[in-house]
């Protein structure tokens, strides 16, 4: 009787061990946010506040980073609401790899997430925002604006939620893409300049490839549009195409004026332009997903193309119609080394370079813009 009474005791402790577990883990699953992974905003509060009261008794600072996906009603309406929950896990997954084991993260908002960081200061917050921003822009599709708030001593997560609140708002009026801080005013648009400034040194360096990048701007802006983009990305799409040749200032003369074809090791060098624009463009605040196209502006659909053999989707969009707008201009305009191209013979090597070289969507997009303009324009075009 007594071993079947001890038995019966450790199956009871037994079971309550597995619906207390069950129960935990229920009520973890309730804490989460399905799509992110992180805490709701319910229980980011209640856990937030905690982390917060904790810091407030042990006398340490505290730092609130509230971080933005730019563009995200139009990243969702453009391509869907699976492209959108992408997007949130995504940079959730970005900001989790980021942050200390102590912190607290949480969705705030349909695009928005909190990090609480207990014992953090205002230069540990800035810099696991500055290297989310970076990772964020490198790696695509999605870029994101960050606002920091640092606890004066009250623990009041309310009071660092609002003042964060309007230093991500100077952020995101400012361009987007970039973090602010308590005291760090960003200017609004900063890089307009800048964009005008590198244009104008790519033209004086060489006046043919400055002519050639405003006609890819202009080509490059309609096709945007016809596809549907937002304001801002047919901006920063302009800008790429404005600037996708920047590289070109490191390239030698007796290259880049070379009559002739180019050998394997003047190839090399040449294909090195489009990091060398990266490089000169992430120098720029605020450029960063510009940079980024112009990078990545000579992959090819297939994954046959430079730098990163990209292909498909994994290639910015940007940079598939710069590179659809730069061929269709580079076939109809006359080099030293071959006659120009009529439009209709490079629009035909276009659509024949579609699900290859090119983004079959860009391709129809481009093709359906050339072929609504006038007659007139397009036989100005065509060599007589």
């Amino acid at each position: 009787m007594f071993t079947e009474n001890r038995r019966l005791r450790d199956e009871l402790r037994t079971t309550h061990a597995r619906i207390a577990a069950l129960e935990a883990e229920r009520n973890d699953y309730l804490r989460k946010d399905r799509r992110a992974g992180v805490l709701t905003l319910d229980a980011f509060r209640e856990a937030a506040a905690a982390a917060l009261r904790g810091s407030q008794r042990r006398g340490e600072p505290a730092a609130l980073v509230l971080v933005d996906i730019d563009g995200f009603r139009a990243l969702n309406g453009r391509r869907g609401a699976a492209v959108g929950d992408e997007a949130l896990a995504t940079v959730a997954l970005r900001l989790r790899e980021l942050v200390r084991g102590g912190d607290v993260v949480g969705r705030t908002g349909a695009d928005e997430f909190a990090v609480v960081m207990p014992g953090a200061n205002l230069a540990g917050a800035r810099g696991v925002a500055e290297r989310l921003v970076a990772v964020l822009e490198q790696s695509g599709p999605v870029t994101v604006s960050a606002g920091i708030a640092v606890d004066g001593g009250t623990g009041q997560l309310d009071g660092l939620m609002a003042d964060a609140s309007a230093i991500l708002e100077r952020a995101r009026i400012a361009g987007g893409g970039r973090v602010g801080a308590p005291g760090r005013q960003p200017s609004v648009e900063p890089s307009r300049g800048a964009i005008g400034a590198l244009a104008l040194a790519l033209a004086e360096r060489d006046r043919g490839t400055g002519e050639h990048a405003e006609q890819v701007v202009a080509l490059a802006g309609a096709v945007a549009r016809r596809m549907n983009l937002d304001g801002e990305e047919v901006e920063r799409i302009a800008a790429a195409a404005l600037l996708h040749d920047i590289g070109k200032v490191a390239v030698p003369d007796s290259i880049l004026n070379k009559p002739g074809a180019l050998n394997d090791e003047e190839w090399a060098v040449m294909r090195e332009h489009s990091i060398v624009g990266e490089r000169i463009l992430r120098a720029v605040p605020g450029l960063g997903p510009v940079a980024r196209m112009v990078r990545h502006g000579h992959e090819s659909w297939d994954g046959s193309g430079y730098p990163d053999g990209l292909a498909g989707e994994a290639i910015p969009l940007g940079s598939r119609i710069v590179l659809a707008c730069d061929a269709y201009d580079a076939m109809t305009s006359e080099r030293p080394y071959r006659p120009a191209m009529a439009p209709p013979e490079a629009v035909a090597e276009l659509v024949a370079g579609a699900g290859g070289q090119f983004d079959p969507r860009v391709v129809e997009a481009l093709v359906g813009y050339l072929e609504d303009r006038t007659p007139l324009e397009y036989a100005a075009r065509t060599p007589a």
